[in-house]
């Protein structure tokens, strides 16, 4: 693998736990109530699921794009039910951006098929706020490396998303062949533990990242205690977040 990418990835990582252990101290801090809203669902290679969430919004879980390099596996996205495009509410309060990151269950970024549904569960956070995810567009769009204003605005913004968690109950998967990257060598271990079955390619030969075929999941959400979820929701009061 290539070491600026693993350098890259680790630094990724790093972000990523300091992001978890924020929203924990947040969390801990803040004991506000909820509503607390449980989906399961099944979702397969190349397929989408997605489920409507109240006031506008829609919990996608979408297909990667293949690319020249076949990845496999989805992208967790919170969207308008008119979409807005990318990127999305989930991916805008749920950095870091454009590297490893738990909203993307899949072959990327140096992960094999075990490693992905080895880094079980998945937190995140989400905007829900139509006006807040707008300008969250905006200040994305326009941060860069040499502005920082906008980078600020959209840490701001990210303080009042909602909060969520997909745990994997079952996969279907082909494992990669080639040794796990030293950043995954926690949810190699930990692959074993997430319920899953065994697939052979289409092809019937092997590749270093291996493939996702099927996933079953339990959606966990946390929102606010006055949303208005959709009629067949059933929500239940809880503490916001974990």
């Amino acid at each position: 693998m290539n070491r600026k990418l693993v350098v890259r990835v680790a630094h990724a990582v790093a972000a990523a736990v300091l992001f978890q252990w924020i929203c924990a101290s947040a969390h801990a801090i803040g004991a506000e109530s909820c509503n607390k809203l449980v989906l399961e669902g099944e979702v397969t290679s190349g397929h989408e699921w997605k489920a409507a969430l109240g006031q506008g919004w829609l919990f996608r879980i979408v297909p990667v794009p293949p690319m020249q390099t076949g990845y496999s596996g989805w992208d967790l996205v919170v969207d308008r039910a008119q979409p807005a495009g990318f990127p999305d509410a989930l991916y805008l309060a749920t950095p870091p951006f454009g590297s490893i990151n738990e909203r993307e269950i899949a072959t990327t970024f140096g992960l094999r098929a075990q490693d992905a549904i080895g880094w079980n569960p998945r937190t995140f956070r989400f905007l829900i706020d139509p006006k807040s995810f707008q300008d969250a567009q905006h200040a994305y769009r326009a941060s860069s490396s040499t502005d920082t204003r906008a980078m600020n605005r959209l840490l701001e913004l990210q303080k009042n998303a909602a909060s969520g968690e997909l745990r994997i109950l079952d996969a279907r998967l082909v494992p990669g062949a080639a040794d796990p990257a030293p950043f995954a060598q926690q949810w190699t271990l930990a692959a074993a533990r997430t319920p899953h079955q065994i697939e052979s390619s289409a092809n019937g030969q092997g590749s270093a990242r291996g493939e996702l075929h099927f996933l079953r999941f339990r959606l966990t959400l946390w929102l606010p205690a006055k949303w208005a979820f959709p009629p067949d929701a059933h929500p239940t009061r809880s503490a916001c977040g974990q």
